[in-house]
């Protein structure tokens, strides 16, 4: 009888081991499950779910996965700002000619309403950005103050050209799309007045017009060329990026 008594109490410790050896790879309520796993509520082990990774942009070099940021900023500025525009997708044309972080301008913002701009093509943004508030700012105001008339056209050269600068080897602006050349303005009451017939020629108020815009471009752009730098300028305003600035 004691034997019987003293080999059912081994027998039972023994299933105490069992059973605790068991509950350290089956979770209980009381013992959590190791992170990062799930169970079902019979205690099936479920595998962990995750996330389908991210597509990947890759650019073509350093600097411009540097500039992505940058660039996303200005598109968001320069639709704030109320312009009109598409981004360009970039593309290397030639050696030192580009179009990186570029838009392409369809309708600039007005004090009362948008204005449109003609013959234009790609331009950087922070270009564009610039050019969009002098629009507003010195365009459309001074015509309105001085002509009383508000802005209805911007007409330019063009923007994107891959080129020398005129006489030399160096690359122009506008071989990066960094620049932008003006021949006129359309006013709403059908007057248009130019660089090429006003500058000289035109009205006094047309006169003073030119020079009021071409004095508010300096303050927004880094370079400025007009009528008085050379003769290759005297039918536009070359109006270059935002850095240094150099106005004639």
């Amino acid at each position: 009888m004691k034997r019987s008594k003293t080999l059912r109490i081994a027998l039972a410790a023994a299933g105490s081991i069992v059973v605790a050896g068991c509950g350290s790879l089956i979770p209980t309520a009381s013992a959590p499950a190791p992170s990062g796993e799930r169970y079902a509520k019979a205690g099936a082990y479920t595998p962990p779910r995750t996330a389908a990774p991210a597509p990947r942009r890759f650019a073509s070099t350093p600097q411009s996965v540097a500039a992505n940021s940058s660039d996303a900023s200005c598109l968001a500025e320069l639709n704030q700002a109320g312009a009109r525009f598409n981004p360009v997708p970039d593309t290397y044309s030639a050696p030192g000619c580009n179009k990186l972080g570029t838009v392409q301008l369809s309708a600039l913002s007005g004090d009362a309403r948008q204005v449109n701009v003609s013959n234009i093509g790609p331009v950087k943004c922070r270009t564009a950005k610039a050019f969009n508030a002098w629009a507003q700012y010195g365009v459309d105001r001074a015509a309105r103050q001085i002509l009383g008339s508000r802005l209805e056209r911007i007409e330019t050269m063009g923007s994107y050209s891959c080129r020398n600068v005129a006489g030399s080897n160096r690359k122009s602006a506008h071989a990066t799309a960094g620049a932008i050349d003006v021949s006129g303005f359309l006013l709403a009451d059908g007057r248009r007045i130019s660089l090429k017939n006003d500058w000289d020629a035109g009205t006094p108020a047309e006169r003073e017009f030119l020079r009021v815009v071409h004095r508010s471009a300096c303050k927004r752009f880094g370079t400025v060329l007009g009528p008085e730098y050379n003769r290759a300028h005297e039918d536009h305003f070359h109006l270059e990026g935002t850095g240094a600035k150099f106005c004639r």
